[in-house]
């Protein structure tokens, strides 16, 4: 074939409609009777550009094909000649299982598309919304469906969000684990089928964020084209990536619904959790810092705005179920000595519990350890300088415990099915609207009465069964009631900060994010394994959401033993913790820790809020990078024993052409300055001492 290009003004040119970031464009066809079709999503492009001729004008049929093919749209239907995935399967009694929509209205805003579609046949309206953040190119996708019929739809898959790929997407780069190894990587080649994940466990899960990034031919950690996307749900999700017939793929993120969950009645909507997609021209490191970005903007801070994360102790490892007041009012006078602002009372503290056995769900104290209850230790820690919080798991119930022998039946469950336990209890039906009252008052009395600055939301199981009063499956409502209460708890107490935690890493998602100020990323806090952990956490969200702790020399978990200094500077990737306990301490460990906590003090307006780099330089050599363009802190990790004589230069890539003062730091020490050129760091790289 033979092309000839030739500048012209003439001829028509379909409708487009486009939204533009810093860097990258989003482009949709209308077309009559059919929903917009996907056009480019990629590389910014000049604002009026036009394409040529519209999609299905230039393309010829294919033999044994439709006469008119249906291409890949915004919202793909499912049996009327779109044979690829389809954004919707639903029925009204085996009826109406096919659709077709059209475009009945495409409002256009600044920043945002809002798209109408209608199936005047299945009586069913589906709006996708397109916002298109220009400051971090990051796309957010709103989907609601609304059963305009006369008879009940079933729902068993909503895609919320439909995204194009181009042609040549290589491999998706997803995270799976389990508990104590979370935010394991894997990278899978695409090709010309279906990659598929799906999680069915109720909450996000410990074997990964529900998102993923694709990787272009040539994408690094820090150049290149790459594509990101994130479910902002914290229960049951789907999302898969598809081969389309014209090269390009079509990646679909939704809830997992179990069968029978979703039944609307007519006129009721089904809204779909938000998608968060970006596309990134400077690789997954630049996917990760559109996505944090796009975060913060959603963070509900108390006050408004995000203050200095303050270092926290957290008693768990340190005492577990031996609780003592007097060893936890010594733990507190040391805790305030080495610099901590935040005390943080663990699992123990309530009526009846010596043991994970027991009591959960009795949220009262134990006056058997605390005669006079917890007020006597909250006083004496806010005294020393520091916040109080406290460890709660409010969505649980032990079988052992007097909420459960008052109220069996508040526990999610199905007839004639076993009450399957996990860690000696059973999951609270929070759809319950008395259940949610209850947990309501008891959290607030507690946070009122002690003056609770924070809660530690633990979530220690799986659900199953997830059955509520009516027999019927709860996954989907169980998360909404979970919000709610978190919600309501925050809206009575607009000072209060709450950390998501779910056996460690099991509830991280943009979806939580909106509503908690913390994560506890995973009960291991092995620094070593910590490196590659976090990397995965700040993939999809940022660093100031992310607990990392200082623990014992010998990691509980793991049992390797790690000097105070590596532990340190990993914790301070993100909010900076301590978990042990430290009257155990001698006098020069103790100095060294105040130390590296003054020092995470003088550097956290770096290493939260601003830019996150980060990477591998061979030789057993990791680095993080955090700043905002005029200062930068960059920590290295050796990981390995070096196996060159010497290690080989670190370029900076984010830094700028001007002049920088580059300086060695540790707590107490004062090394020699030097001065660099930002474009020799950045291309010919920085000196890497050896250790």
């Amino acid at each position: 074939m033979l092309f000839c290009a030739a500048m012209t003004m003439n001829g028509p040119d379909p409708v487009l409609h486009m939204l533009h970031g810093r860097h990258t464009s989003l482009v949709l066809e209308q077309v009559p009777g059919q929903p917009p079709l996907w056009r480019h999503w990629g590389a910014r492009l000049p604002d009026g550009v036009a394409s040529g001729p519209g999609l299905i004008a230039s393309r010829p049929v294919p033999t044994f094909s439709l006469d008119a093919p249906v291409p890949f749209s915004l919202f793909p239907g499912f049996g009327l000649g779109w044979y690829g995935q389809s954004a919707l399967l639903a029925h009204r009694n085996g009826r109406d299982f096919a659709q077709g929509f059209a475009t009945s209205n495409l409002a256009a805003e600044p920043g945002r598309l809002i798209c109408t579609l209608d199936d005047e046949v299945a009586g069913i309206r589906v709006v996708v919304e397109l916002a298109l953040d220009a400051g971090t190119d990051v796309l957010t996708v709103r989907t609601r469906l609304t059963n305009r019929g006369s008879q009940p739809l079933a729902i068993q898959w909503l895609a919320a969000a439909v995204l194009p790929l181009p042609a040549g997407a290589l491999a998706v780069r997803h995270h799976h684990g389990r508990h104590n190894r979370e935010f394991a990587e894997a990278v899978d080649a695409l090709g010309h089928g279906i990659w598929l994940r799906e999680n069915r466990r109720g909450l996000t899960g410990h074997d990964g964020v529900p998102g993923a990034v694709v990787m272009m031919p040539g994408a690094t950690e820090q150049a290149g084209t790459a594509y990101g996307a994130q479910l902002a749900w914290s229960g049951n999700s789907r999302q898969c990536i598809e081969w389309l017939d014209d090269g390009r793929y079509q990646w679909q993120l939704g809830e997992f619904l179990a069968p029978g969950e979703v039944v609307l009645a007519p006129g009721e909507t089904l809204a779909a959790p938000d998608v968060l997609a970006t596309c990134s021209l400077a690789g997954s490191g630049g996917v990760a810092r559109n996505f944090h970005g796009a975060v913060r903007r959603r963070q509900a801070w108390p006050g408004g705005a995000m203050r200095p994360r303050p270092v926290l102790i957290n008693t768990w490892e340190g005492f577990y179920f031996d609780h003592d007041p007097a060893r936890l009012m010594a733990l507190a006078d040391a805790a305030a000595e080495v610099g901590i602002e935040r005390f943080v009372l663990d699992d123990g503290w309530f009526a009846g519990r010596r043991d994970d056995r027991r009591a959960l769900g009795d949220w009262w104290v134990d006056t058997g350890i605390y005669p006079d209850g917890l007020r006597p230790l909250a006083d004496h820690v806010r005294r020393r300088g520091m916040e109080f919080g406290l460890w709660v798991e409010p969505e649980m119930v032990n079988p052992h415990s007097d909420l459960f022998r008052a109220y069996p039946e508040w526990a999610l469950q199905l007839p004639g099915r076993p009450l399957a336990t996990a860690r000696n209890q059973l999951v609270l039906d929070l759809t319950r609207p008395a259940v949610a009252d209850h947990l309501f008052e008891r959290l607030s009395a507690l946070v009122g009465d002690l003056g609770v600055a924070y809660l530690k939301w633990d979530h220690n199981r799986d659900l199953a069964p997830a059955g509520d009063a009516a027999a019927r499956a709860a996954y989907r409502r169980q998360v909404l009631a979970n919000w709610q209460l978190m919600d309501r708890l925050r809206a009575a107490h607009p000072q209060l900060e709450i950390e998501s935690c779910a056996g460690g890493g099991g509830r991280i998602d943009a979806g939580m994010a909106a509503r908690v100020q913390r994560f506890w990323a995973s009960d291991c806090i092995d620094a070593l394994l910590r490196i590659g952990l976090q990397r995965g956490f700040q993939q999809f969200l940022p660093p100031e959401l992310m607990g990392a702790h200082i623990g014992a020399a010998r990691c509980h978990t793991t049992g390797r033993v790690f000097t105070l200094g590596f532990q340190a500077l990993v914790a301070m990737q993100g909010h900076l913790g301590v978990e042990q306990d430290i009257t155990r301490m001698d006098s020069t460990e103790r100095a060294k820790l105040a130390g590296w906590i003054g020092l995470y003090k003088q550097y956290r307006h770096l290493l939260h809020g601003g830019e996150v780099w980060r990477g591998t330089a061979g030789d057993g050599v990791a680095w993080h990078a955090a700043g905002n363009g005029l200062e930068w802190l960059l920590i290295l990790y050796r990981t390995a024993v070096m196996e060159q004589r010497h290690t080989s230069p670190l370029p900076l890539p984010f830094l700028g052409t001007g002049r920088y003062d580059i300086a060695e730091i540790r707590p107490g020490e004062t090394r020699p300055h030097q001065l660099y050129d930002g474009a020799w760091l950045a291309h010919a790289g920085l000196p890497i001492p050896p250790g």
